[in-house]
């Protein structure tokens, strides 16, 4: 069972990282609260595709996104002192980036708005356990929403999480996010005291953009 990460202060800057994972390219840089993330990422992607940048268009749901031509996906996130950034080719990507803050109200959060079976899976842990469980199942249901394009407002408890050996696996989910098996999930830590989690699954096809 993994043990509660110790908080760490938020103003703290994040330092740089990257990794590659496949077709998808992740870097983590220092964030500072309040200022837009955008040209940030903007400059990262600069370094990684050839010719100037596409400029990014929002759908109507606020997700950042590319014409389909260009068949790559860009997603980001923003916690404490840190920005995670994504990019990846012939995949839909969605990342989230949390400061392990301590979250009082985790369980009371997961009763109204998780899947009833993981309410009960974090009931049943000790709160110090508990408390690092509900950050993983929210990052993770996060980056899953973000990828999809909808974000958190389609539905938290429309997708559930199990603990498979060491890591968290998508076990069952609304039709409109597709097959659970589809979906890959690779978290990691960028720095003490954060969590940061990748979600991919295929491109839909051309005009079958799943709602």
């Amino acid at each position: 069972m993994r043990t509660q990460t110790p908080a760490r202060d938020p103003d703290a800057p994040l330092s740089a990282g990257a990794l590659r994972l496949g077709t998808i390219d992740c870097a983590w840089r220092p964030y500072t609260r309040g200022d837009r993330a955008e040209p940030q990422v903007r400059a990262w992607l600069a370094d990684l595709l050839p010719g100037d940048v596409p400029a990014l268009e929002r759908d109507i749901h606020g997700r950042p996104r590319w014409p389909d031509a260009i068949g790559a996906e860009v997603s980001w996130s923003h916690s404490g002192g840190g920005l995670l950034m994504a990019l990846a080719r012939g995949l839909r990507v969605g990342c989230d980036l949390e400061w392990m803050r301590p979250r009082m109200h985790g369980l009371e959060l997961a009763r109204r708005f998780f899947h009833p079976r993981e309410a009960a899976w974090l009931e049943s842990l000790p709160v110090p356990v508990r408390e690092r469980v509900f950050v993983r199942l929210w990052c993770a249901k996060e980056a899953v929403l973000k990828a999809h394009g909808r974000g958190i407002a389609f539905g938290l408890h429309r997708l559930e999480f199990a603990e498979r050996g060491d890591a968290l696996a998508l076990v069952d989910c609304d039709a409109a996010l597709g097959r659970p098996q589809d979906w890959s999930l690779h978290a990691f830590e960028p720095a003490p005291g954060y969590l940061a989690t990748l979600a991919w699954s295929p491109l839909p096809p051309a005009g079958g953009d799943l709602q």
